[in-house]
């Protein structure tokens, strides 16, 4: 058997997958493994870069901490327009509406350049002031502050790649979009050495055994590289280059929604729609991500080794919830292609099945992870005093894991049914109402323990909320199709 043929057996394209019939496992599933991997990839940017970093210096490390958050919020202001694009898409292709969708597609496209060069240039020249309000430490903010400027300039690359891979799950094909990621990756984790360390005592060409290999290259060029920011220019390298194919497949057509080169210029016709589902997603991302700034302004406070223990956590909260995150956006897609087609029981039934596979799903992964939480923690750092903290830290919010993936779950389909409101109202319950307020008190109580001891409470308060929440049915009266005010080349093409 070939590799394509083997491929093939375990993904499925596009054209063999029906979201709108028959059984809701299979398609589920083989919607909801290729992303899997291709957020896995995503997280493996993050991984590399904590790897390399934390051979590099523990203020680096430490740095890198408090950059990942300024990330995570960048993106999340722009996040509305990836998941309006991808709902609209959804919607519209269950609904065959193909025209529709292609429209949907490149006005998000157009869109995403405004929005992240906006974005990007309010980061590069807020970061060292937001770093400052959060605590870092003196010697931290320039390292973190060189970071996040190079990560700026490059957002529209970061930004856009993350819009295609949201465009082509909407249609439904989830594993070109892997293939695209899988490629940048590599050439991100090769470049990532080479510009953090250089040509000089760089631990690569150690593993290797390939010293005389290195000098020759140190003497050719004098490299000697470029430190933490050496990191931020191998991410947003291999972006770049993710980003140009994905624009290349989708002016194709061939794999999925094609996007129009005279689709692409803004319209104020498309902004009301793209605001209407994309602002509360931007709300949800943005309360996430503000959420993990604001702890660290708590736990600013604390020792570097707990600042440190943190960072290893939540990275390894962003590989354990990978499942959780898969299937919340396959849910996503099935719930607006369903809902497109007017399946609404077979909607409600995929957000109950998703739920329940991520609940047994996560808690056997918090095992795991309970059970190996203190050589998991070493892999991250040499620190014996970073190791025991972090180590407490997973042992505490492990058992809570699986009320993650059901609230994940319940979100991905509020979002499909177009009700990206009550997504939002989820996660700010979660994260403001309750985990921010509980950490804030109980680290005054009870020190780090009590950090902890607030993640756990809100996870699974955010779990029962959305379950209760989906129970009242709302998201049933959600329909995009029909009131879609669509461009005059959309229109003049009839009903399609």
């Amino acid at each position: 058997m070939s590799a394509r043929d083997r491929l093939g057996s375990l993904f499925k394209d596009r054209e063999e997958l029906d979201l709108t019939s028959g059984s809701i496992a299979k398609p589920l599933l083989y919607l909801s493994v290729p992303i899997v991997i291709t957020n896995l990839l995503q997280t493996a940017y993050n991984l590399a870069d904590t790897f390399w970093l934390g051979q590099y210096s523990t203020n680096a490390l430490a740095a890198i901490t408090f950059a990942f958050p300024m990330v995570f919020l960048l993106i999340a202001l722009a996040l509305g327009l990836s998941v309006a694009g991808s709902v609209l898409v959804a919607q519209h292709t269950g609904a065959e509406q193909p025209l529709r969708a292609e429209y949907a597609a490149s006005q998000t496209v157009g869109f995403t350049v405004v929005v992240s060069l906006a974005l990007g240039a309010l980061g590069y020249l807020a970061v060292e002031d937001f770093l400052r309000i959060l605590g870092a430490a003196p010697e931290v903010v320039p390292l973190a502050t060189g970071y996040m400027q190079v990560y700026s300039l490059g957002l529209l690359f970061v930004f856009g790649f993350a819009v295609f891979v949201s465009l082509m799950r909407g249609y439904g094909d989830t594993v070109t979009p892997m293939l695209v990621m899988f490629g940048s990756v590599v050439l991100n984790i090769a470049l990532d050495p080479i510009f953090i360390f250089g040509f000089e005592d760089n631990p690569l060409f150690g593993y290797l055994g390939a010293r005389g290999l290195e000098a020759t290259l140190l003497a050719r060029t004098g490299f000697t590289g470029a430190g933490i920011e050496g990191a931020a220019v191998a991410t947003v390298l291999s972006r770049a280059l993710a980003f140009a194919v994905g624009l290349a497949i989708m002016f194709r057509g061939a794999r999925g929604v094609r996007i129009r080169p005279g689709q692409l210029l803004p319209e104020r016709r498309y902004a009301r729609r793209l605001l209407d589902l994309g602002v509360p997603a931007s709300v949800e991302g943005t309360g996430r991500a503000l959420s993990v700034n604001l702890m660290l302004f708590i736990i600013a406070a604390f020792p570097t080794t707990t600042v440190a223990a943190f960072g290893i956590g939540t990275r390894v909260f962003s590989v354990i919830f990978l499942p959780a995150i898969a299937f919340s956006q396959g849910v996503e897609t099935m719930t607006g292609q369903n809902i497109g087609a007017r399946n609404l029981d077979r909607a409600e039934r995929t957000n109950h099945y998703g739920a329940k596979v991520m609940l047994v799903t996560l808690t056997a992964l918090g095992v795991v992870i309970f059970l190996a939480a203190a050589p998991i923690s070493a892999a991250f750092t040499t620190n014996p005093e970073v190791v025991a903290v972090s180590t407490e830290f997973l042992r505490i919010t492990a058992p809570t894991f699986g009320f993650i993936g059901v609230m994940r779950s319940y979100s991905g389909g509020f979002r499909g049914a177009g009700k990206t409101l009550i997504a939002a109202a989820v996660a700010i319950v979660m994260l403001g109402v309750i985990r921010l307020p509980l950490a804030w008190i109980a680290a005054n109580a009870l020190g780090e323990f009590g950090l902890w001891v607030a993640f756990a409470v809100s996870n699974v308060a955010g779990g029962v909320a959305a379950y209760l929440w989906f129970l009242r049915g709302t998201w049933r009266d959600a329909d995009l199709t029909e009131s879609f005010d669509g461009a005059p080349a959309v229109e003049a093409a009839g009903d399609d």
